[in-house]
């Protein structure tokens, strides 16, 4: 095992509906097996500069990817939605139950010497990205890691690209990761885990996985996520 890091310091209501389109045409074969694909994952090198890091490719399962594509949830508003502001389907529904299983605990506490499997788990997830969104930033101290699973059908823009960055200047970019289907960005958060995107205006698919220090922590990020999701609607209408 890699160690990054050997120790760590110490609603709303339960939804406000579906926020999916419906599909505009029947779905495609669902093709067979998981829809994540670890093994990529856990053979990309630990990266420690500027901070623990890893970025890894194919990460999904190509004989889901029509699936996925077909039911990834069309969620017109910017910005992460909760998982509980939506009711996911199909494959993406599946890659979901996945994420929740703890394999991708176990794999995040492989790499980063951390016990993954005990720390509160929240997920939120992107469709589109509005131009002032990707600002560089640390996270908040009440997270411990981020994992930024990629899903975007191709991407050709120089922009929207997630950056390793030393400071809070896109001046000391010290690598990049564009949102294509199955690329990973895993990191530890710190002080010095700065990073964000160069802006981008239009469809963006992520699916953002966080730990958080305690069940305190997790239920107040629940909250403020729900929160944020509401009030973005109101203030679209």
């Amino acid at each position: 095992m890699q160690n990054a890091s050997s120790s760590l310091g110490s609603s709303l209501g339960s939804s406000f509906g579906p926020a999916t389109r419906p599909a505009a045409e029947p779905p495609p074969g669902t093709g067979a097996g998981p829809v994540l694909d670890l093994g990529p994952f856990r053979a990309a090198p630990l990266r420690t500069d500027p901070y623990p890091h890893l970025i890894a490719q194919r990460c999904l399962n190509p004989a889901m990817m029509a699936a996925l594509r077909h039911d990834f949830p069309r969620l017109e508003r910017p910005g992460y939605h909760p998982v509980g502001t939506f009711t996911p389907r199909g494959a993406f529904a599946q890659l979901l139950g996945e994420i929740g299983a703890g394999a991708l605990d176990q794999a995040m506490g492989e790499k980063f010497g951390l016990e993954f499997t005990a720390l509160p788990r929240m997920v939120t997830v992107r469709y589109t990205s509005a131009a002032h969104e990707g600002r560089p930033h640390t996270d908040g101290p009440r997270k411990v890691a981020t994992l930024l699973l990629y899903m975007h059908p191709g991407w050709a823009s120089p922009e929207g690209r997630i950056r390793v960055l030393r400071d809070k200047s896109f001046a000391s970019t010290v690598s990049e990761v564009d949102p294509s289907e199955g690329n990973v960005f895993a990191f530890l958060r710190s002080d010095q885990s700065w990073h964000g995107h160069t802006p981008y205006t239009g469809e963006r698919r992520v699916v953002q996985v966080t730990w958080l220090r305690d069940a305190e922590a997790a239920a107040r990020k629940q909250q403020m996520g729900r929160l944020a999701w509401w009030l973005k609607g109101l203030f679209r209408r």
